[in-house]
C-alpha cells in the first residue's frame, strides 16, 4: 500500500512531499519525519507548499490546541558533537571494537591444593602458577593479588566511605592472607623470591626479567588464612541445622592482570569485584570424610570420593530433563551416603579456560541435578547443593530447574554456548556471586526472588566469565549487561511466570523502568556510569551499575537499532570477545560498527553523562485553518537527552496514525513541525505513546484538541 506524506521543518527551510510504500520500516499511514534517510527509506516525489499557518490562519472547523512548554535547553552541537572515547584505536584494539591483529593477552594456569579444617575455618595451600608473558615488552618484576588481605585491620578497604558489600569496618577481622613461602622457578632454576607487600598486592621482584611473546615461568606459594564468617561477603561460611556451610572463594594467591591499557593493573581490593587473566585450574580440596564439595568445573575423582549409588544417580541425571536426587535430605545423617568414614577425602576438579575457580564444603547438603541440553548436540550438567532449611518445590528443590533453563536459553539466544562441564548453585550465606561455573547465593531465597538470583548469577557465565570485563573498573559492564540479559530470561521461564523482571537488581519498584529511571537521571550527586566502581557509593550502586546499563541495552535494541540489528552486534560482540578484556570503548565501537549506527549521541547522553530527556506535544493546528487541508503537528526536544521517538495522531473518525521520529529529527533542530496530508480533524496527538522511553515529564506528551464550538 502506498501512502503520500507530506512534511514541513520546523525551520521553514524544507517542505517536501514523499511517497511511501508502508513496508518500508515502522512508517504508516499519512505521517512522514524529517530523516526518513537514517531509516534506509528515500523521498520520492515533489515539493507541496505547506500552505499558511500560524496567528493569521483562517478559523478551523476544530480548535488548535498546545501546550505552554518551558524553554528547550536541547542544543544539537552538543548532542550530536564528535565523541572522542577514552580508549584510543591502535594495533590491539581495532577501530570496529574487535581485537586488533596484535592484539595479545597474558596467561595463568594454576595447580593448587588445599586442605579446609572446618573446626578451625583454616585453609591451608599450596600452589603453583606458571604464568606466560605474551606482550611484547619483557617484565621485570610480577604482581600477585592477595584478596584475603581485606579482611586485616589494617586493610584499605576500611578506610572507604561506602562500598557494594562494606563487611570491611566492623569489628571482625583475619590475618589475610599468611604466605609461607614464595619461591620463583625461572629458566630451570627454583630460588626464593624478593617479594614485596603492599595491602591487597604481592610484588615480585625477578632476578631476570621475563622474557616477552611467550616467555614462562613458575611461582610457587605456600599459603594459610582464616576463612571468614558472614562479614565475608562473597565468601564465608554459617551454621545451618546439619553443620556448616563453607563458600570459598578468592582462597589463592592470584596473578594481576598485565595488558596493554595500563600495563600491570593494581588496583587494590576494596570490595568491588575482578579482573583476572585466564587459565587452567587443576584443583585439590582435602576435607573430612563426611562433607560434601560443590567446585567449578568437572570432578575427576568421582570413585573416590562418591558412593557407587550417587554415582549412578549421577549418570542418570546427565540423561534426565528433571530433576534427580543425588543425596536426599534423609541420606544427610546416613553414613552410607558417604564411601569412607573418617578421615578425609580429597576431591579433584578441573576447568579449562577460567578466569577463577570457587568451591563450596558442607556436611549439610542435598545434591540434586539434572541435564543441561545445549546448541549443536553439546551437554551440560546443572546442580544445586543446600540444606534442608532451604529444600521445597517453593525454593531450592526448584534451583537446578532455574540453572538449567537460563544456561539453555542464554546459550541459544546470545550465540555463545555455556562452556563449562557442569553448572552450581549453593545455598549458603553469600547473597548472590558468581564465579566459573559455580554460585553462591542465599539460603533463605524462594519463588520469584530465587529464580532472578539463580538466573543474574549463572547469567554472569557470559559476563565477566566469558567476555573478561575488568570489573573493579567498569563495574556496569558485567552486572549491567548480566541485567540486560536476565529481562529475557523472566520472559523465557515458563512463558514468563516470573515476567516481568522487577527485582533491587531492574525497576525495584515493580513499575515502568523508563518511569523509575527518573530519580538518578536527575539527581545532581549521582555520578556517572563510566565512573571507577570503587567510587561508587552503595546508595548508587544498584541503579546505577545494574538498572541503568541494562536499561540502556534494552533502549538501544527495542527503541534504536532494533532486535535484528543489535542481536547480531550483541552477539558478534560476544563471540570477538570471548576470553578476552574488552573495554568500554571497544563495546560503544563494536555496537556502532556492526550495528549500523553512529551512536555517539547515545553514549554521551546515557553513559557519559546522565542526560534527561523531554519530549513535548508543543502544538496542532489545521493546515490553512481547515483541517481537510490537513494539520501541522509540532514535536519538540526540551532537554538535553535525545531520542528516536513514536508520535500517534488520533483523528476525530476514530482513526490512528504513528510516525516514527528517527534520532536526526534533532540533529539541526530543537523541534519539527510534521504536516500531515489528512482530511480529518486531529482529536489528541501523543509522543512516546508506549511510554517506552525515559521521559522525565509526560505531563506535556499528550495533547487533547478540543472540538470546535458549534456556530
Amino acid at each position: 500500500m502506498l501512502s503520500r506524506l507530506r512534511l514541513t521543518l520546523r525551520n521553514g527551510l524544507i517542505r517536501r512531499s514523499f511517497d511511501r510504500e508502508a513496508s518500508c520500516g515502522t512508517f504508516r499511514g499519512a505521517l512522514v519525519v524529517a530523516m526518513l534517510a537514517a531509516a534506509g527509506c528515500g523521498p520520492r516525489g515533489h515539493v507541496v507548499p505547506a500552505g499558511p499557518a500560524g496567528p493569521d490562519a483562517p478559523a478551523a472547523s476544530e480548535a488548535p490546541g498546545g501546550h505552554g512548554a518551558p524553554p528547550s535547553t536541547y542544543d544539537p552541537r552538543e548532542a550530536f558533537a564528535p565523541l572522542t572515547l577514552p580508549d584510543p584505536v591502535n594495533a590491539y584494539r581495532a577501530g570496529d571494537g574487535t581485537p586488533g591483529p596484535a592484539y595479545w593477552q597474558n596467561r595463568a594456569d594454576y595447580v593448587i591444593h588445599a586442605s579446609l579444617d572446618p573446626d578451625t575455618d583454616r585453609l591451608a595451600g599450596s600452589e603453583v602458577i606458571t604464568y606466560t608473558n605474551n606482550s611484547p615488552q619483557p617484565l621485570e618484576s610480577l604482581w600477585v593479588q592477595l584478596d584475603q588481605n581485606i579482611y586485616r585491620r589494617d586493610a584499605r578497604a576500611r578506610f572507604v566511605r561506602s562500598g557494594p558489600r562494606q563487611p570491611f569496618s566492623g569489628p571482625e577481622a583475619t590475618d589475610g592472607d599468611v604466605l609461607e613461602s614464595v619461591q620463583i622457578e625461572q629458566r630451570g632454576r627454583l630460588a626464593r623470591a624478593d617479594y614485596l607487600l603492599s595491602d591487597t598486592r604481592m610484588q615480585i621482584r625477578l632476578r631476570e626479567p621475563l622474557a616477552p611473546r611467550g616467555g614462562r615461568l613458575r611461582i610457587l606459594i605456600r599459603y594459610h588464612f582464616t576463612v571468614p564468617g558472614e562479614f565475608g561477603g562473597r565468601t564465608g561460611h554459617i551454621a545451618t541445622r546439619n553443620g556448616e556451610i563453607f563458600a570459598v572463594a578468592q582462597w589463592y594467591p592470584r596473578m594481576a592482570v598485565y595488558d596493554d591499557l595500563r600495563g600491570w593493573d593494581t588496583l587494590p581490593y576494596l570490595g568491588t569485584e575482578f579482573y583476572l587473566e585466564y587459565g587452567d585450574f587443576d584443583y585439590f580440596v582435602t576435607v573430612p570424610s563426611d562433607m560434601l564439595v560443590a567446585g567449578s568445573g568437572a570432578l575427576q575423582n568421582p570413585q573416590e570420593v562418591l558412593t557407587a549409588l550417587e554415582r549412578r544417580r549421577l549418570e542418570q541425571a546427565r540423561a534426565s530433563d528433571a530433576t534427580v536426587m543425588i543425596r536426599s535430605a534423609a541420606e544427610i545423617s546416613d553414613p552410607l551416603s558417604r564411601p569412607v568414614r573418617g578421615g578425609t577425602l580429597t576431591w579433584h576438579f578441573r576447568i579449562r579456560e577460567a578466569r577463577d575457580a570457587s568451591f563450596a564444603a558442607s556436611r549439610a547438603f542435598i545434591w540434586d541435578a539434572a541435564r543441561i541440553d545445549l546448541p549443536g548436540g553439546k551437554r551440560s550438567l546443572a546442580m544445586s547443593f543446600y540444606p534442608v532449611e532451604s529444600a521445597g518445590a517453593g525454593a531450592w528443590g526448584r534451583a537446578t530447574e532455574y540453572l538449567k533453563d537460563a544456561a539453555e536459553h542464554f546459550s541459544r539466544r546470545w550465540g555463545v554456548a555455556y562452556p563449562y562441564p557442569a553448572a552450581v548453585a549453593v545455598a549458603g550465606s553469600v547473597g548472590g556471586m558468581e564465579y566459573p561455573a559455580i554460585v553462591f547465593d542465599d539460603y533463605r531465597d524462594t519463588g520469584k526472588n530465587l529464580f532472578w538470583l539463580t538466573a543474574h548469577e549463572i547469567g554472569h557465565t557470559w559476563f565477566p566469565m566469558i567476555v573478561g570485563f575488568d570489573e573493579r573498573r567498569d563495574q556496569w559492564m558485567d552486572e549491567g549487561f548480566n541485567t540486560f540479559i536476565d529481562v529475557y530470561e523472566s520472559e523465557d521461564f515458563e512463558h514468563g511466570i516470573y515476567g516481568p523482571k522487577r527485582d533491587p537488581e531492574y525497576a525495584p519498584g515493580g513499575g515502568n523502568p523508563v518511569e523509575e529511571i527518573l530519580p538518578l537521571l536527575e539527581d545532581p550527586a549521582a555520578p556517572v556510569m563510566l565512573t571507577r566502581a570503587d567510587q561508587v557509593r552503595d546508595r548508587y550502586r544498584h541503579p546505577l551499575t545494574y538498572f541503568k546499563p541494562a536499561l540502556g541495552l534494552v533502549l538501544l535494541r527495542e527503541q534504536i537499532l532494533g532486535p535484528e540489528r543489535f542481536d547480531w552486534a550483541f552477539r558478534k560482540f560476544i563471540r570477538d570477545w570471548s576470553y578476552r578484556h574488552p573495554t568500554p570503548s571497544d563495546f560503544f565501537r563494536a555496537m556502532a560498527s556492526a550495528g549500523g549506527e553512529d551512536l555517539s549521541w547515545f553514549w554521551r547522553g546515557w553513559y557519559f553523562h546522565n542526560w534527561t530527556l523531554d519530549l513535548a506535544v508543543e502544538g496542532v493546528r489545521p493546515v490553512a485553518g481547515d483541517w481537510r487541508h490537513g494539520a501541522v503537528v509540532t514535536i519538540a526536544n526540551l532537554d538535553r537527552l535525545v531520542m528516536p521517538a513514536t508520535v500517534q495522531i488520533d483523528f476525530r473518525d476514530g482513526r490512528s496514525e504513528r510516525i516514527r521520529l528517527p534520532v536526526e529529527t534533532w540533529i539541526q533542530q530543537q523541534s519539527v513541525d510534521l504536516t500531515l496530508a489528512s482530511t480529518q480533524p486531529v482529536a489528541k496527538v501523543t509522543v512516546d505513546p508506549d511510554a517506552a522511553l525515559p521521559d522525565k515529564d509526560r505531563s506535556n506528551n499528550v495533547l487533547v484538541v478540543a472540538p470546535a464550538p458549534a456556530p
